[in-house]
């Protein structure tokens, strides 16, 4: 009994500040009703940036180590939207509404955040290769699924993956960033996770419920399907066993908000995909405990 007390204890610990920030963005949103459109741009072109290279750049950070893991999540990612497609044919919605948001999850605004509080400083280089990994994924293949005429050389002018490719290739060169620089940075960097989670909060005061029964059923599909092929990858996969707990968490993730950006621009039912991300970030506040206490 002891045991599991002081188990949901570290749980409530490691969710607590993540939907503490989270509420306290859907409390300024609904009172103060702030326009967020600018500080979300500070975060995706300086501070999100800053903190993906200083991860990468750090003295700690070794890409072999990382490899498997960056597998792990590419297959979570494609693997989740196999799954996805013939749910979405089951339930008569365009697939190209449906299967997007159940590969593409929050592995920004919650999962660098939950990674630290859950499995310590030490893990954001592993947190931060999933995200890029599933960035990279949503950018590239995730446009091209929703217009295969889009651009796909934009994907190279974003802010975060030139600051993953210049973290990389301090990495791999072995050149070592001036100590006070690398500070600087990862203080700037420092700066995005609670403004991620609080950007989202206010995101929140914005949802469009309209499909409710539509966003609860993706909202269990979306998780189900990464648990599934995270599984598999643990299973299949030489993964540490801190690299695969980080994995089924990453697996156990909400659709991302980016998901309803990138259905707004493309006119690709922009009112469902809203429905289908809000309704599934909040149950993650039910299945996100679930997936801590599997790997904890």
């Amino acid at each position: 009994m002891f045991k599991a007390d002081g188990m949901l204890l570290r749980i409530v610990s490691i969710v607590f500040p993540i939907f503490a920030i989270v509420l306290a963005g859907y409390w300024y949103g609904r009172v103060k009703k702030p326009d967020m459109r600018f500080a979300n741009q500070l975060n995706m072109d300086i501070f999100v940036p800053a903190l993906v290279f200083s991860a990468l750049a750090s003295k700690s950070f070794d890409w072999e180590s990382y490899k498997v893991l960056a597998a792990g999540a590419a297959i979570v990612v494609l693997g989740s939207g196999l799954l996805a497609w013939p749910v979405g044919r089951l339930l008569g919605v365009n697939w190209k509404t449906f299967v997007p948001p159940m590969m593409f999850n929050n592995s920004g605004n919650m999962g660098l955040p939950l990674a630290i509080l859950a499995f310590g400083q030490d893990a954001l280089p592993a947190a931060v290769m999933m995200f890029l990994v599933s960035n990279t994924l949503h950018y590239s293949l995730g446009t091209w699924m929703l217009s295969p005429n889009a651009r796909l050389w934009n994907l190279w002018r974003e802010p975060v993956m030139l600051a993953s490719i210049a973290g990389l290739a301090v990495s791999v060169s072995g050149i070592a960033v001036w100590e006070p620089l690398y500070f600087a940075v990862r203080m700037t960097g420092d700066v995005s996770i609670p403004l991620l989670l609080f950007s989202l909060g206010v995101r929140l005061t914005q949802a469009d419920f309209s499909d409710v029964k539509l966003g609860v059923v993706a909202g269990l599909v979306c998780p189900a399907t990464g648990l599934v092929f995270a599984a598999l990858c643990v299973w299949l996969l030489p993964l540490t066993a801190g690299h695969a707990a980080m994995l089924i968490v990453f697996g156990a993730l909400p659709p991302a908000v980016l998901n309803f950006v990138f259905s707004e621009q493309y006119g690709q039912e922009p009112q469902r995909v809203a429905s289908i991300v809000m309704v599934g970030n909040l149950m993650s506040l039910a299945v996100v405990p679930l997936a801590l206490y599997w790997v904890l």
